[in-house]
């Protein structure tokens, strides 16, 4: 397949998507790419990245992303983890942008992490706070001109 319309030389997953580096590579589509991570969490832990070089999520173009889903779901399908059930196997999609988030490679990546036990896979905290629901409300507002002014044909 193509190299990205836009990457960095010194980028590991760069180089995988130009054959520099070699991958257990599983899907390949113009915007998409991916592999068998070889550091797992799970067996059968695969990433999907853009081939597109950008450090976080907002540095790349909606086409890359809008084909990252549709991958990841036929490869949920291949895994057998397409289970339409609420129990049994289960499955993680994490996304991380820049070092305080966890992320370790600067070029944006996607992770299907199988779920099929407790003790292997993602394991997550997640420290929640009691809602200020006036205080929600003044950030809704706040967000919804944001939103308004984004959508504006500049």
């Amino acid at each position: 397949m193509s190299i990205p319309a836009a990457f960095d030389a010194a980028c590991i997953f760069c180089k995988i998507i130009k054959g520099e580096i070699p991958s257990f590579k599983l899907i390949e589509t113009k915007y998409t790419y991916s592999f068998l991570d070889i550091q797992p969490t799970a067996e059968a832990h695969v990433l999907v990245i853009p081939k597109y070089h950008g450090a976080k999520l907002h540095n790349v173009p909606d086409e890359y992303l809008a084909d990252i889903l549709p991958v990841t779901k036929k490869l949920a399908i291949a895994l057998d983890l397409a289970v339409d059930s609420p129990e049994g196997v289960g499955y993680n999609v994490l996304q991380n942008n820049g070092r305080i988030a966890h992320q370790e490679v600067d070029h944006v990546h996607f992770h299907l992490i199988p779920k099929r036990n407790e003790k292997t896979g993602l394991i997550v905290g997640w420290p929640s706070i009691n809602t200020d629901f006036e205080k929600l409300g003044k950030l809704h507002q706040e967000l919804l001109k944001k939103l308004e002014a984004y959508e504006q044909p500049k």
